[in-house]
């Protein structure tokens, strides 16, 4: 047997390999001999099939097994041995169509093959990061949606601006007819008429001048689709049946209780504390996100190496076989090279740091994400063995694809702190109010 790489240019290079019949012959001939074993021919007794007739029935099929087995071992192997960095997997060429299988004992092939050179990574850029004050506008609005979420909901005679107007809603001329349910803060021009009504009253407006030309209000108000509103015009009137009004619940132990568990928080005090530390720590954990976006932006945006575009192409052509075409390659191909730079600098992080995920990372990151589904802060002893098995069992599952995508997770996770250490973060301290408005795009 024979590799030899010989590059074209500096990112790309074609792979030969030629074998020879010692390479691939034993291998057929045991092959030959374990169908004979197992064959179940007419005539034959089980395990007494001649391995002339198997190989005379069967040994074009397994010759072309055995040689793409070597084929993939051997390239494999190769690529190790060497240190060659290659984009995807070897390309087969045409030429590899046009084989005798009948005759030929030495067997040429060819592949196209696309190289990754090394590359410096762009640590000089500094990147722009975040530092959040949480502002009492922030701690306010927190206050309320906490206390309007574990309210409780009651119905008055007559409404006010917030109240929720249920009813029958119908169109003055037309057939359209439904019950609904109306936010008046979603009304934005003739709110007074949804304010002060009582049951059975009747309140007649203009529905998209009421809900202001919004689609997705009209659709939420009427059941129907966003498409099927989107000729929706004229009087509607609903027939009041019920007011629902949120009472904001009352600061004390039994809110305390439902927020934070039993006798955690037990004052005021330590209430708004509380608030205020979940509030900072959720926007840190926003800010790093970002911290993290703009750190993935700055090093694909300016990292310079060469890529082979071309096999590129062909090699995303060729493995989505199906499911995208030349035209669809072609439209998003600066996304592709964008993650494809990611996905190179990730492997230089990794191997120049030696990152590695160990097997308990995976499963105890796995079990925290189980438990948060739950909202429990820790497993309860009782329920240890089976959030192991719960566990493992999700990791084993789709042949481990959860496994290997947690596993993937974690590394980029780490390669991403990594990086947080090495680059220059440019602070600019920001309220949470301001953060929240800004789209950072």
């Amino acid at each position: 047997m024979n590799i030899t790489l010989n590059q074209t240019d500096s990112t790309n290079a074609q792979l030969k390999v030629v074998l020879e019949e010692a390479d691939y012959a034993p291998k057929v001939d045991q092959q030959v001999k374990e169908y004979s074993k197992k064959a179940q021919i007419k005539g034959f007794r089980p395990g007494k099939v001649p391995a002339g007739l198997v190989k005379k029935m069967y040994g074009k099929s397994i010759l072309v097994e055995q040689i793409n087995k070597t084929l993939q071992e051997e390239i494999s192997k190769y690529i190790r041995e060497n240190d060659v960095k290659l984009l995807g997997e070897p390309l087969p060429e045409p030429s590899q169509d046009q084989i005798d299988w009948d005759t030929q004992k030495e067997f040429e092939f060819t592949y196209a093959v696309g190289l990754l050179p090394d590359f410096n990574l762009p640590l000089d850029k500094s990147v722009e990061g975040y530092t959040i004050e949480v502002d009492e506008k922030t701690l306010d609005e927190a206050y309320t949606n906490l206390k309007r979420q574990f309210g409780k909901t009651v119905n008055p005679e007559t409404s006010e601006q917030g109240d929720f107007i249920s009813g029958e809603l119908k169109a003055v001329e037309g057939e359209f007819l439904s019950k609904t349910l109306i936010p008046t803060n979603r009304v934005v021009e003739g709110q007074e008429q949804f304010v002060g009504v009582k049951e059975g009253d009747i309140i007649r407006f203009d529905i998209r001048k009421a809900f202001g030309d919004d689609n997705a209000a009209l659709a939420h108000v009427t059941g129907l689709s966003k498409d099927d509103v989107a000729n929706l015009n004229g009087e509607f009137e609903i027939t009041v049946d019920k007011i629902n009004r949120t009472e904001e619940a009352e600061l004390n132990q039994e809110l305390f209780d439902k927020l934070f568990g039993k006798d955690e928080v037990t004052t005021e005090e330590e209430y708004h504390e509380k608030i205020r530390e979940t509030i900072k720590e959720n926007y840190e954990r926003e800010a790093d996100n970002l911290l993290y976006r703009n750190i993935i932006d700055s090093l694909t945006d300016n990292v310079e190496v060469e890529l082979p575009t071309e096999f590129f192409k062909r090699w995303l052509l060729v493995t989505n076989e199906g499911k995208l075409t030349q035209e669809q390659i072609e439209e998003n191909f600066d996304k592709y090279l964008r993650e494809l730079k990611w996905s190179m600098i990730k492997n230089k992080v990794v191997e120049e740091n030696e990152l590695k995920v160990s097997n308990e990372e995976v499963v105890n990151a796995t079990k925290e994400k189980m438990l948060a589904q739950f909202n429990m802060p820790e497993i309860p002893e009782e329920l240890v063995e089976s959030m192991n098995k719960y566990a493992n069992e999700y990791l084993q599952q789709d042949n481990g694809r959860n496994y290997i995508q947690e596993y993937e997770q974690l590394l980029a996770e780490k390669v991403l702190a990594k990086l947080k250490e090495q680059v220059t973060v440019v602070e600019k301290t920001i309220t949470a109010e301001d953060f929240k408005n800004n789209s950072f795009e």
